[in-house]
């Protein structure tokens, strides 16, 4: 920092140059596209639908809203966007509003200018300060966005017309930077109202106040559909004066969805158990997920949120280890077993559509019976497990499962019954105990909701027999 310009006069002679905060955001994004970057980082899932629209959009230099349920990042698009913005930007020192020094709009920054030339003084602000965002909810005031009067300011003596009596909002605050507005229909109207000049003649007004804050700022908005479209809580005006709207969606695909969980999820550290996750369990949960998403059963309308997908997988690792560390055993591998615990994280993410009550209990239930079979499906065809069922069906094995079954006892499970070790090691991956246990479970799960075999459940405890 002490290697850059600190007075108007040797900013200018270092050949820095004022331009609009779109210009410089269309530079940065088209310097990305030409290296064959993505537009924002740690955004999985749009490369082929939302980002090209947001390219247009910021290329075009357009104002955004983004539109989509909850969970599908619509936040960390527009928090991301700052990224685009140059590392470190020159204002007036001590400017409220982050006043270019070429072309200062505060009264006390075009007094300072006027004042000591090329001797004003220059601070340097990095990009995170050049993010605003607010978080639109009912009690919002044009105080808060666009700025008051100051009571302890005319108590100093000014006078009420003295543009310097003003403490500013969040908008004029963002010059020359992004301001992100979270839920826009949440909005007032009579407060959206107030964002028109800013959107359309860049400047803000003050009560009765004659002064125009010329402002530079790259707005966005995030909404959900139902509130946008069908509520009519964004006023017609204030649509229009967007320039871009931006479909957002939820991952199209498993894969996508757990490499979503992957980045997001918590790791379980510090409890003492090595906790591995094998990928039928991790795609088994994404799966459930994806079936809620098509469930007549589940309001679309409020949508189902990748953060599901991410506290159901938590909560699957947490069972796991919780168990381990009871029964004393150093490794963790999520079973079926643990998919019981599910319903805790399932239950708040989810609005269920039934006539009965009661019923929100059986319809997880069912999601994750279908998401296992699906799975299952898609893992072990039924055609080479011909030697297990008829090894269940000419004997009377039974197998006992469970959230209190040691990983030992699965181990002696593919002892008594030979038929099951070749496809139950082919599933783990390995011989571990715990591994072994998670591959069985699975197996047997599917081979009962394939009506293969037959299950009995007390409690935690399952049996599993022959038909």
């Amino acid at each position: 920092m002490s290697s850059r310009p600190a007075t108007l006069g040797a900013l200018r002679s270092s050949g820095w140059r004022s331009v609009p905060v779109k210009e410089e955001v269309r530079r940065n994004a088209a310097a990305r596209i030409v290296a064959g970057r993505p537009l924002v980082d740690g955004v999985l899932g749009y490369d082929d639908t939302v980002l090209p629209q947001m390219e247009n959009a910021l290329l075009a230099g357009h104002d955004v809203i983004f539109l989509g349920e909850r969970g599908q990042a619509k936040t960390r698009l527009m928090r991301s966007l700052v990224n685009l913005l140059d590392e470190w930007m020159p204002i007036v020192a001590g400017s409220e509003i982050n006043d270019d020094p070429e072309h200062p709009v505060s009264a006390a920054a075009r007094a300072l200018v006027a004042e000591k030339g090329d001797d004003t003084p220059i601070d340097w602000i990095h990009r995170d300060r050049r993010l605003g965002e607010k978080l639109a909810t009912p009690d919002t005031s044009i105080a808060d966005l666009i700025g008051e009067v100051d009571p302890i300011r005319v108590a100093e003596g000014r006078y009420l017309s003295d543009e310097l009596t003003l403490h500013y909002g969040l908008v004029p605050r963002t010059n020359r930077g992004i301001f992100a507005i979270n839920e826009l229909p949440d909005l007032a109207e009579r407060i959206q109202v107030g964002l028109l000049n800013v959107l359309e003649e860049r400047d803000i007004q003050v009560r009765g106040y004659k002064i125009r804050l010329p402002l530079d700022i790259l707005l966005l908005a995030s909404a959900n559909p139902e509130d946008y479209t069908n509520r009519g809580r964004i006023i017609t005006p204030l649509k229009d004066r967007f320039g871009a709207q931006v479909r957002t969606h939820y991952p199209f695909d498993v894969q996508t969805e757990l490499a979503v969980v992957r980045q997001e999820a918590s790791p379980l550290a510090g409890v003492g158990v090595a906790v591995h996750v094998p990928e039928f369990m991790s795609e088994i949960v994404g799966t459930i997920s994806h079936q809620a998403r098509a469930s007549t059963h589940v309001n679309q309308r409020s949508g189902v949120s990748v953060r599901l997908t991410i506290a159901n997988h938590e909560t699957m690792v947490a069972n796991a280890a919780r168990r381990a560390l009871r029964l004393g055993e150093a490794d963790a591998v999520p079973r079926v077993s643990d998919l019981d615990a599910l319903g805790a994280s399932t239950a708040g993410k989810v609005e269920i559509e039934s006539l009965e009550e009661g019923r929100e209990e059986g319809i997880i239930d069912r999601l994750v019976r279908a998401a296992v079979l699906t799975v299952f499906k898609g893992r072990c065809p039924l055609s080479r497990l011909g030697d297990v069922v008829v090894a269940f069906d000419e004997s009377d094995s039974v197998v006992h499962a469970g959230d209190d079954v040691p990983a030992s006892a699965y181990a002696d499970v593919l002892s008594a019954m030979p038929a099951l070790r070749e496809p139950v090691l082919e599933l783990a991956g390995s011989e571990s105990p715990a591994a072994v246990a998670s591959a069985l479970e699975f197996l047997l799960e599917g081979l009962h909701l394939s009506r293969r075999l037959n299950k009995e459940s007390v409690g935690s405890r399952s049996t599993y027999r022959g038909r």
